[in-house]
């Protein structure tokens, strides 16, 4: 927090994307309790190189130190610390940390999920009448959806991770990502979201795993159970309609 909104030097990466000291902080910070503690676990985190060597690992930690580093630098509250533990390609304990807003979402397989303490369920929203996305206003009437969002546009924070905790903590009911993102993005996430009973797969409807060879997971659809079938279409029929326009003007 001492780095938050900026103090501290920062710089762009090679793919453009900011980091800063913090974030070298953070991932220095957890990478030594972590090896210290577990010293055999596997490593895989957003500010290290990665190595080949995790994947002999049945044990992986899969950490992004900042999620969200743009709203960290602009000193605003969307980001957090984001640590999971996978075993065999499945996150079996997830710790969300979101200081700047005081909240800490904790999760363990089949034992339920945490904010603060008090125990998460998602909505019980059974249509999209009234869905609340967290998503830029505008796009709830793009026109590569099926047909206009019959809902409202909530908070949007930086760190993907917070916006499907943002369904974890029914502040919102679906959310979708057609790119692919990478495994440290959503892995924490994405427990916290299931043990509060939501629903979250690939944008081609399949369960994410995690320690695959190239870290990514390749879209994703995520919502309460009811509206998860429906989220999915329209996030195939939304990625149609753009590769289609891609086609179009190439």
């Amino acid at each position: 927090m001492g780095h938050f909104g900026g103090r501290g030097r920062s710089w762009a990466k090679a793919d453009g994307s900011p980091v800063s000291e913090a974030d070298m902080a953070v991932n220095a910070y957890l990478k030594g309790v972590i090896a210290a503690a577990r010293p055999d676990d596997g490593w895989l985190s957003e500010e290290c190189a990665d190595t080949a060597t995790r994947l002999d690992k049945r044990r992986l930690w899969v950490v992004d130190p900042i999620d969200g580093t743009r709203d960290f630098l602009r000193g605003r509250s969307g980001w957090a610390v984001s640590v999971a533990l996978v075993e065999d390609g499945a996150v079996q304990v997830a710790v969300l940390a979101a200081p700047a807003q005081q909240r800490l979402y904790a999760a363990s397989a089949g034992e339920g999920a945490t904010l603060n303490g008090r125990r998460l369920q998602v909505s019980s929203l059974a249509t999209l009448e009234g869905v609340r996305l967290p998503i830029d206003p505008p796009n709830l009437n793009a026109s590569f959806w099926p047909s206009p969002w019959p809902g409202t546009a909530v908070a949007k924070p930086n760190s993907l991770a917070l916006r499907m905790a943002m369904l974890a903590a029914d502040e919102a009911d679906a959310w979708m990502e057609g790119r692919s993102v990478a495994e440290w993005d959503v892995a924490a996430a994405s427990l916290i979201l299931i043990e509060a009973g939501g629903t979250v797969t690939d944008r081609h409807g399949a369960p994410l795993r995690f320690n695959q060879p190239q870290p990514l997971v390749h879209g994703l659809a995520a919502a309460t159970p009811a509206l998860h079938a429906e989220v999915l279409g329209r996030l195939d029929h939304a990625l149609k309609a753009l590769a289609a326009r891609r086609r179009a003007v190439a």
